[in-house]
Parts: structure tokens; sequence; C-alpha cells
């Protein structure tokens, strides 16, 4: 009976060992992801490192990827990424990333980008959006857009209420540029990013169905519509307090809020780096801890949020199944030990047992003979 409580608490044992030995590299990965679901850099260390042990060509493919779309900002963030990790890259994919980076920086292409930015408003690099921040600065740009949706409102066409929310805030906040020498630039290039993003499509659904509705209660249609009707592009000045008187100031705290985090992103990642948050992004929780990772992992911003998306933001997985991973652990190491503990006392017992029945066994032998000497009484 002894002998097969043992054996049954040995095989226990084993299972509990190997359920273990199964759960604990995911427990330890759960606490970890627990630990940092509040800090996105942390988080997205920890996202990287699991990626990169999967694949340790993945940095390399993604700059020739990058390289091939003629996006030398992101392949450079993905050089900028390997040197943090410790990655050596091929000295000639290296240069070729230099090579591109210098390219695109030359005074030529950059002019020709700001122009492009200037005249149709639409960025998606310093250079276009220079041009557009310029437009905007000068009024020309947010009127512009100001107008064309006007107009459609007025005609009863379909308009876009998200940017001539945003371009009406924009107004506002030139207006505060100006004032402060400068201290609202970040809002005025978030504004402008996210109005530009709307316009090309790159501004993800959730986060535009929120701005949307925020820029609705900003509006006041048919002021606006006055203003847009005896307004003028060719008149800036007198159009642009038109449409400001518009625009209620104190329902535009939390747009503001999205354009400030939008600047900081662009600040530290550069502007695609802002238009990759804007395309993933949710709803402005996504910007704001984008900004938070931008303003740690600066330039290496663009390739984590190429490998990660959005989880490399928020928790992919939700606390309550890390828990579960947590819990499981615990409770393998819990039958382990219980199971050891229960398989050692009763081999100890098992062995005393043996002992005691081994001692009882000599003291018989040894008084087995006087037993048999000792004088029959009677």
């Amino acid at each position: 009976m002894k002998r097969a409580q043992i054996i049954w608490m040995t095989a226990m044992m084993a299972v509990s060992g190997a359920a273990l030995a199964v759960a604990s590299p995911r427990a330890h990965n759960a606490l970890a992801l627990l630990a940092a679901q509040d800090d996105p850099a942390g988080l997205s260390d920890i996202r990287l490192d699991s990626a990169l042990r999967n694949n340790r060509n993945i940095i390399s493919d993604q700059i020739e990827a990058a390289l091939k779309d003629h996006d030398a900002g992101l392949a450079e963030s993905f050089v900028d990424l390997a040197r943090e990790k410790g990655i050596s890259l091929p000295d000639d994919l290296s240069q070729r990333v230099s090579d591109a980076v210098a390219e695109q920086s030359t005074s030529s292409h950059f002019a020709r980008r700001f122009a492009s930015g200037l005249v149709t408003g639409n960025a998606d690099d310093v250079a276009s959006l220079s041009g557009t921040v310029a437009g905007d600065l000068f009024v020309f740009g947010d009127i512009r857009d100001i107008v064309r949706e006007g107009k459609h409102l007025i005609m009863g066409e379909d308009t876009d209420h998200l940017v001539l929310g945003l371009a009406t805030a924009g107004l506002a906040v030139t207006a505060a540029t100006y004032v402060t020498v400068g201290g609202a630039g970040p809002v005025r290039a978030g504004l402008t990013l996210v109005k530009d993003a709307r316009k090309v499509g790159r501004l993800g659904e959730g986060l535009t169905e929120w701005a949307g509705r925020s820029a609705r209660e900003m509006v006041d249609a048919p002021m606006l519509q006055n203003a847009v009707a005896t307004g003028s592009v060719m008149r800036p000045g007198q159009t642009a307090s038109a449409i400001r008187a518009a625009f209620h100031a104190e329902k535009a705290g939390a747009l503001v809020r999205l354009a400030k985090d939008v600047g900081r992103v662009g600040e530290r990642a550069g502007t695609r780096g802002a238009l990759d948050t804007l395309r993933i992004a949710e709803g402005p929780q996504d910007v704001a801890r984008a900004a938070r990772l931008a303003e740690s992992k600066g330039g290496q911003t663009r390739a984590i949020l190429k490998l990660l998306g959005r989880s490399g933001l928020w928790l992919a997985a939700g606390a309550f199944n890390l828990s579960l991973w947590v819990f499981g652990a615990l409770f393998a190491l819990f039958g382990f030990l219980s199971s050891v503990k229960a398989t050692t006392e009763r081999m100890a017992q098992s062995w005393l047992d043996r002992k005691k029945a081994q001692r009882l066994r000599r003291q018989l032998a040894a008084a087995a003979p006087a037993m048999v000497s000792a004088p029959v009484s009677g």
C-alpha cells in the first residue's frame, strides 16, 4: 500500500513539475507585461525582445522593405532600433540607408516637398509638413479648407465635418501661436497633421469617429455658413475673424489635447511617426501613450510602431488572461512542492518502518536461543 502511494505521489510530482516548466516562462512574461502595462516604453521593449528572439533577421528585412518603398525615415528608424538592441547590420545595408537619408535631405528635394505641402495642404514628411504648417500659420490653409467644406455644407453636399472643425480650431490656435511667439507651435502642427491624415485617409477609424464628434460640437453651423458665404480667401484677415466667431473654444479642449499629443510625437519621432500613430490609433488615449513612447524612444518610435502596431501601446491580451498564466504557474508550483513534501514524508516513513521492522527482527532473532534453552517449570 505504501509503495503504491509513493509511486502515485512521485507521478504527481512529475506531472506538476512538467506543468511548472511549461507555465513558468509564460508566467514570467505575463508578470513583466502586467508590471509594464502603464509604461508604453517598457511594454514595447518586452514585445520587441520576444519578436527578436523569434526572428533575428526581422530588422534587416524591414529595412529592405522600407528602402524598397523609398521610406528612408523608416529605414533609419530601424537602424536606430538595431543599434539600441545590439544587433549588427551588414555594412552595405547601413550605407544604403545613409545614402537614402542624404538624398531625401537635399535642398532641392526639401523645396519641392515644401511647395507641395504649401499648395495642396497634404503632408507626409518634414518638408511637406513645413509647407502645410506655413500655409496654416498664414491662415491661408485653414481658410482654404473651411471655405471648401463650408460651401459643401451650404450646398447640402457631403461635408467633412472633421476637416472643417480642425481648420476652424486651427484659426484660433494660430492666433494663440502669434500671441505666444510660437508657444502653441506643437499644437498648431498637431492640428495640421490630424487634418492632413484625415485628407489622405490615414486616420484610424476609431479616432476619426471620436474626433468627428468633437469637431461637430465646436462649430456653430449657421454662423459658419454666413461667414463662408460672405468671406473670401483673398481677404484672409476679415474672413478669419468671421470664422473664429463661429468657433466654440470652450468645447475644443479634447481636440486641442489630441493635437498637442500629436505634436509631441512629431517633435520626437518625426512627421511620419505622427502619421503612423494617427493611422493605428483608435482614440485619443492611444495618441497620448504614443507620445510617451516617442519621448522615451525618439527615432526608434516608427520602427516600434511598424513592428508592433497598437500592441506596442497597450496589452494585446487582457490583464485577466495574463493573470491566469501567473495563477496557473503558482498552482503548478504549489502542486509540485506539495507532491515533493508528500513523497518525501512517505519515503521517510517507509524507511523508518523498514528500519523498525529490521530492528524488531534482530531483537527476536537474538531472544530466540534463550527462549529455547530456558527450563520448563512444572
